[in-house]
C-alpha cells in the first residue's frame, strides 16, 4: 500500500492529487523552486523539499533532484501530474530504480507515445519532410510535451525556417527537448480526444469523449464531455484507435488519445498523452468517477472493474487564466486578490486569495467545471458561474469566457478550434457598465466620509477611472446632499463601501464593490483604477517607445541590432520570455532605432521601456525643422 506520495509537479495539478491523497489517508510531499516558496501546494503538502533555483530547468524539470526529494522525505511513491517530467521515460525509470512507485505507464509505453514522431510511426503515421507551396499551411509542432509551447501554423513557406527556430527554442525551454516536426494543419477541425485508463491485467477502460476546440496558441480553453454531435461511426472509430494505442504499447495508467476531426468525420490521429490531462474532471463529473484514485489503484497493482461506470450528463469546463486576450492573449501578472466562485460548482486552482501570479510558469489560475443533465444546462451553469465569480487581482480571460460560453457557434455546437481566429475581436470588444464608475465613486465616498454636511448645496465631486484591460477612461460627477449623495440622471437608493444600488429609468441596479489600496476598484468584477487629479508629465514616452506588454525576461535581441540601426515596420526585434511562452516585440513603423535598453537575461516590468524606433516621417520633419 502506498503510504506517502510525492507530486513532481506545482500549482493547480499538485493540489489537485493532494486533494486525493488526503481523502484516502495517503501523506503528501511536495517540491517547489524558490519563486514557490510560499505557494499554495507547498502550503497544502505535509512536507516540502526545495529545489534550488527559479526557471523549469533548473528545478522542477530535474530529475535527479526530484528523485532524491521524494527519497529524503520518505515518499515512497511519485506522482507526476502534467507537464514537466510526467512524460519523461528516463525520470519514470529513475523513480522506479529508487526503489520508489511510479504513479504512471511503464517507461516503455512513455517511450513508444511521448514523442509525437515516434507514435505517428506505431500509428503508420509520416510526418512532413520537405515542406511545398503545396503542403501549406502546417503546423510545426515539439515531439515532446504539449500545452500549445513549440507548435507555430505557417501559411507562408518563406516563415518556415524562422518558426521551426522559435518552435524548438520554446520546446527546448518549456520540456528540455528542443525536437520539432512538420504535419499537415486542418483548417477548421475538432479537437476530440479519448481518455483511457488500465491495469496491469489487461482490462482496458474507454470512457467517452472530449471536446476541446476552443483553443488559443493551440491551448485548450474550454473542454467538455461528452464531445457533442459526434456521429456513432465516428465515436466508434476514434475509441477503436484508442484502445488500438493502449495495448499495442502495454500502456498502464491513465492516459489520453487525441484527434482532429475534420468537417467530413475523417478521424486524424494527432498523439497520445501518456498522462493525467488538464481536462480530465469532466470526464470524472460524467463517469462518477476520482480518476487520480483510480491512478493510485493501479499502481498497487489492484485490477480495474471488468467495465467502467455509465456516462451519466454532461460536464464542461474552462480555464481561468491570468491574461488579456485583447492584446494577443499577453500573460499578466501581480496580486490575486480574490478568487471564488458559487457554491456547488468546481473550482480547481494552486491560488488562494492573497497569493501573488510571478512570471515564472503557466499563467493559468484556475478550472471551473460544471456538470449537469443536459450540454445546454452545464454550458448555461458555467457561463453564470464565471460571470459571478468574484476574481479580483491581474487581468484574465474571464469575460472573454462568458461570451464564448454564450456564442451560439458554441452553444449550439457548432465549434472547431478556428473559433477565436474568426471571433476574438468581436468577443474581446470594451463592453463596459457606463455606471460602474459612478459606483466606484460613490463607495470610496462613503469609505472615505467624515464632517457634516452643509446647508447649502456642496460642489459636484469629480472622479476619474480608468478602466481595464481596454484603458478607457471616464469622469464622473455626484454631490453630497442633506439626504445623502446623487448624481446626474441617477437616483442613489443605497450607497455604502461595499455595495451600492442605483436607479437608472425606473430600473435597480445592484453593485458590489471591492477596494484593494488607495486606486485599485472592482465593480461587479469589472476593474477600475482611480485616476489623479492631474497627469503626472514624467508619466509620458517618447513616440516610438516599445514597452514590454508584459513582465518577463529577455531571451533575444535581433541580430546585429544597435542604436542607429535601419528597421522596417513588423521587424522583430526583441523576443521576451513570460509564464513559458515566447512573445516578439516588432517595429511599429519603418525608421531607426533611437535607443535600446533591452539586453538578453534582463527581467523587466509590464511598461519597461525597451527600445524608441523614431519613424521616417517623424525624422524627416525634424531635420526640416532643423
Amino acid at each position: 500500500m502506498i503510504s506517502s506520495v510525492l507530486v513532481a509537479n506545482r500549482g493547480e495539478i499538485a493540489c489537485r492529487v493532494f486533494r486525493t491523497c488526503r481523502d484516502l489517508g495517503i501523506r503528501t510531499v511536495a517540491v517547489h523552486s524558490d519563486p514557490d516558496a510560499d505557494a499554495l501546494h507547498v502550503r497544502e503538502a505535509d512536507l516540502a523539499v526545495r529545489l534550488p533555483g527559479a526557471t523549469p530547468a533548473d528545478t522542477y524539470l530535474r530529475a535527479d533532484l526530484v528523485v532524491k526529494a521524494a527519497l529524503d522525505a520518505g515518499a515512497d511513491a511519485v506522482h507526476p501530474g502534467y507537464g514537466f517530467l510526467s512524460e519523461n521515460a528516463a525520470f519514470a525509470r529513475a523513480v522506479t530504480d529508487a526503489g520508489l512507485v511510479w504513479i504512471g505507464p511503464p517507461p516503455e509505453a512513455i517511450e513508444a507515445m511521448a514523442s509525437k514522431t515516434r507514435a505517428k510511426e506505431l500509428m503508420g503515421i509520416a510526418p512532413l519532410g520537405d515542406v511545398t507551396e503545396a503542403d501549406l499551411p502546417v503546423l510545426v509542432k515539439a515531439a515532446a510535451g504539449g500545452g500549445g509551447r513549440g507548435m507555430r501554423v505557417v501559411r507562408e513557406l518563406g516563415s518556415l525556417e524562422p518558426e521551426l527556430a522559435a518552435a524548438r527554442a520554446e520546446a527546448l525551454s518549456a520540456f528540455g527537448d528542443g525536437e520539432v516536426f512538420v504535419e499537415p494543419y486542418v483548417e477548421g477541425g475538432r479537437h476530440v480526444e479519448v481518455q483511457v485508463l488500465a491495469d496491469a491485467h489487461g482490462t482496458v477502460w474507454v470512457l467517452g469523449t472530449r471536446d476541446c476546440s476552443l483553443q488559443r496558441r493551440h491551448q485548450k480553453v474550454v473542454e467538455e464531455a461528452p464531445a457533442p454531435g459526434l456521429t456513432d461511426e465516428v465515436t466508434a472509430r476514434v475509441h477503436e484507435l484508442a484502445e488500438r494505442a493502449v495495448r499495442a504499447t502495454g500502456y498502464i495508467g491513465a492516459g489520453t488519445v487525441e484527434f482532429l476531426v475534420a468537417d467530413d468525420g475523417t478521424a486524424h490521429f494527432l498523439e497520445m498523452n501518456t498522462r493525467l490531462q488538464v481536462e480530465h474532471p469532466v470526464t470524472e463529473a460524467v463517469f462518477g468517477i476520482d480518476l487520480v484514485a483510480l491512478q493510485l489503484r493501479i499502481a498497487e497493482g489492484d485490477a480495474l472493474d471488468p467495465e467502467p461506470p455509465a456516462p451519466r450528463g454532461h460536464a464542461v469546463e474552462a480555464r481561468l487564466y491570468a491574461e488579456d486576450p485583447a492584446a494577443a492573449f499577453a500573460p499578466q501578472t501581480g496580486t490575486l486578490h480574490r478568487l471564488s466562485v458559487p457554491a456547488g460548482v468546481r473550482l480547481d486552482t494552486g491560488y488562494t486569495d492573497g497569493d501573488t501570479i510571478g512570471v515564472h510558469y503557466d499563467a493559468m489560475l484556475a478550472k471551473v467545471v460544471t456538470h449537469a443533465p443536459t450540454r445546454a444546462a452545464a454550458v448555461r451553469a458555467l457561463a453564470g458561474a464565471l460571470e459571478r465569480a468574484e476574481v479580483h487581482g491581474p487581468v484574465t480571460n474571464r469575460d472573454l469566457l462568458v461570451r464564448s460560453l454564450r456564442h451560439p457557434e458554441f452553444t449550439g455546437a457548432r465549434m472547431d478550434t478556428g473559433f477565436y481566429e474568426r471571433h476574438l475581436a468581436d468577443l474581446t470588444a470594451p463592453d463596459p457598465d457606463p455606471y460602474a464608475p459612478l459606483a466606484a465613486a460613490l463607495a470610496t465616498a462613503r469609505r472615505h466620509r467624515f464632517g457634516g454636511f452643509r446647508n447649502v448645496p456642496s460642489q459636484p465631486q469629480v472622479k476619474r477611472y480608468r478602466g481595464e484591460p481596454d484603458g478607457a477612461e471616464h469622469e464622473v460627477r455626484y454631490r453630497h446632499t442633506r439626504d445623502g449623495l446623487e448624481a446626474d440622471g441617477v437616483r442613489v437608493v443605497h450607497a455604502a463601501p461595499d455595495r451600492v444600488v442605483l436607479e437608472v429609468g425606473g430600473v435597480q441596479r445592484k453593485y458590489a464593490v471591492a477596494t484593494y489600496g488607495d486606486d485599485r476598484v472592482y465593480v461587479n468584477g469589472a476593474a477600475l483604477t482611480a485616476l489623479p487629479r492631474f497627469t503626472d508629465p514624467s508619466a509620458q514616452r517618447a513616440p516610438g517607445s516599445l514597452l514590454a506588454p508584459m513582465p518577463g525576461t529577455v531571451v533575444r535581441v535581433a541580430d546585429g541590432l544597435t542604436e542607429g540601426a535601419p528597421v522596417t515596420a513588423g521587424q522583430p526585434l526583441i523576443w521576451l520570455e513570460a509564464m513559458k511562452m515566447e512573445h516578439r516585440i516588432a517595429a511599429p513603423a519603418t525608421g531607426t532605432l533611437t535607443a535600446l535598453h533591452a539586453a538578453v537575461g534582463r527581467q523587466v516590468e509590464v511598461g519597461a521601456l525597451l527600445a524608441v524606433v523614431q519613424a521616417e516621417a517623424e525624422a524627416v520633419a525634424q531635420e526640416e525643422a532643423s
